[in-house]
Parts: structure tokens; C-alpha cells; sequence
């Protein structure tokens, strides 16, 4: 099962809530899932999905809100050997309208794509309809891969409902064309961890956080390993540079030709190859910074062009 399956799951088995939020909630559904067909007079309200808990979720929810005994219907996807599609089917005029009028999906005889004004004042029916969208038409990637969460949506005036949602809750949602319809995404960690305390998926939350700080720590350990290794390699290969002026200077002129304190600090390169320069420091007497020790060689450096060029 996919990442966002799992959190499907989850959902599924969240409490219904007060009717209100149950409205809302299926409201979403209906509006992302769902379609009307009307042939000879008769009138059907058809809502899919591909998981069987969503279905009996979506069942349950017509018969608390409406005590309607929706039909639920299962068809197999013949291409590609896909899952199941589960069909919950409310029939007959009368029901179909009573639904979508309670539910204000209706704007006089058409149907609206317009969260309601009821939704948006009660906080508790926002998150509701939240999950609902996230339910019908939501996915959101693996937390181990990268950020991602969406919900897709037919119509770019839902899509700007749906941000509108979601900056009620302070979360910056986004909105982006797909083909021909429209998505609205999260994909900063801190907000996608908030949205989903948001719609009530608790557990998922806490599995989400724990990858995210496992990939935050193991992102850290990884700078400072690159971090140390580049130091470490800036460092064998000031070394080997100094060395090699050394063993030069030595050659030429002889290092007893050297300023006593200049000479130390040849002397000490010599004996200690691979020490840092705060290392060469502190063997001096007395102990010299690491500033001071770089003053000292960037000395030697020069003196080691001077006999290069007469080398040459």
C-alpha cells in the first residue's frame, strides 16, 4: 500500500463528528467524486473511489445525514490489472435533489462549485471538508522521497476555495494546472505536518514527523561529514604545498639560514606532516595561534617563489 493509501486508511476510521462537519465532509466528496446522470426523466447521484473504507465511509455518511440507503456497487479495472472501483449510488429525483439542495450543492437549478458560507464559519466543518477533499481527491508522497501533498480539482474556482480553506489555517496552499483540471499543493514539511493534524490524521502525523526528523538529522550528519572532509583535504593539501617550499628552501639555501622563528616552524612541518596549523601552534614554545603560525608560513611561501624563480 502507498504512503498516501496508508493515510487514507487512517482517515477513513475518523470519527463522523456533528452533523455539521458529516455535511461538510460529504459535501466534498460529492463535489470531487462524484456526478449526476439524468436519462429519461430519472436522476441518479453516482460518487466512486477506488478504497473500500472510503466507500462504506461515504455510505455511512448518506445514511446518518439523510437515513438513505444508498446502493454500493464494485466494478474491476480490466486495464492494467488496477484496484477495485467502489460506486456508491443514490437514485430516484426526489433524494438526489434533497441531497444536493441540503448540501447547497445546488445555485438555483445548476450545480455550483462555491463552498458555502456555512462551511467557512465553523472551523470544525473546515477541517471537515478538508479531509473530505483529501479523501476523494487527495495524495501525498512519501515523507523519505520528498514533500508533497495535493488535491485535484475540475475547476479553478474550487481550487481557490480550497487555499481559502486552508489559509484559515494559516497554510499558504498553491494552486498549479494539471492536464484539465487544477491542483492545489503543499510542499513545505512544516505546513503538510500541519494539514494533516488539521483533517485529524494523527498517526500518519506522527509517523511523518518521525521520518522528517530522521532526514533532517541524517541531512545534518551528512554537511558536517562534508564539511570536515573538505577541511581535511584543504589541510593535506596546504600541507604538502608547505612541504614542498620547505624541502626547497632547505635544498638551496639551508634552513639554518632562516630567522630563528621561521625556522621553528620549517622544522616543525618537517617533523609533523599532517598536523593542522593550530596543531604546529601549539607544539611552538611558546605556543603560537593559528593566525600567527599561517603569518609564519605564508613567510616561507614567499621565500619559496623567490627560489623558484631563480631556479628557473
Amino acid at each position: 500500500m502507498t504512503y498516501a493509501g496508508q493515510v487514507k486508511n487512517e482517515l477513513a476510521r475518523h470519527e463522523y463528528g456533528e452533523k455539521c462537519c458529516q455535511a461538510a465532509e460529504l459535501t466534498a466528496f460529492i463535489r470531487l467524486s462524484g456526478n449526476i446522470q439524468i436519462s429519461r426523466q430519472r436522476i441518479g447521484l453516482y460518487v466512486l473511489t477506488s478504497s473500500a473504507a472510503i466507500a462504506r465511509r461515504i455510505f455511512s455518511l448518506f445514511k446518518k445525514l439523510f437515513k438513505l440507503n444508498s446502493e454500493l456497487f464494485v466494478r474491476r479495472k480490466v486495464r492494467l490489472r488496477k484496484n477495485n472501483v467502489y460506486i456508491i449510488r443514490l437514485s430516484g429525483k426526489a433524494q438526489v435533489l434533497e441531497v444536493l439542495t441540503k448540501l447547497e450543492l445546488l445555485q438555483g437549478d445548476s450545480p455550483t462549485q462555491t463552498i458555502s458560507d456555512t462551511i467557512y464559519k465553523n472551523r470544525c466543518c473546515c477541517r471537515a471538508y478538508l479531509r473530505g477533499a483529501f479523501l476523494a481527491a487527495g495524495s501525498i508522497t512519501n515523507p523519505e522521497n520528498s514533500y508533497h501533498l495535493e488535491i485535484y480539482t475540475d475547476y479553478e474556482s474550487h481550487a481557490e476555495d480550497l487555499v481559502r480553506l486552508m489559509a484559515n489555517f494559516e497554510l499558504q496552499g498553491k494552486v498549479t494546472t494539471r492536464k484539465r483540471g487544477y491542483l492545489v499543493y503543499l510542499k513545505d514539511s512544516e505546513q503538510i505536518a500541519e494539514f494533516l493534524n488539521i483533517i485529524g490524521a494523527h498517526g500518519a502525523l506522527l509517523n511523518f514527523e518521525n521520518i522528517r526528523i530522521l532526514k533532517d538529522m541524517r541531512n545534518r550528519v551528512n554537511r558536517l561529514v562534508n564539511f570536515e572532509t573538505a577541511n581535511m583535504n584543504k589541510t593535506v593539501e596546504a600541507s604538502v604545498r608547505q612541504l614542498e617550499v620547505i624541502r626547497l628552501i632547505d635544498k638551496e639555501i639551508g634552513l639554518e639560514k632562516l630567522d630563528p622563528p621561521l625556522r621553528e616552524v620549517a622544522r616543525l612541518r618537517l617533523q609533523h606532516p599532517e598536523a593542522s596549523l593550530q596543531e604546529l601552534g601549539a607544539l611552538l614554545d611558546p605556543p603560537l595561534g593559528k593566525s600567527g603560525v599561517n603569518h609564519r608560513m605564508r613567510k616561507l611561501e614567499k621565500i619559496g617563489m623567490g627560489l623558484q624563480k631563480k631556479v628557473r
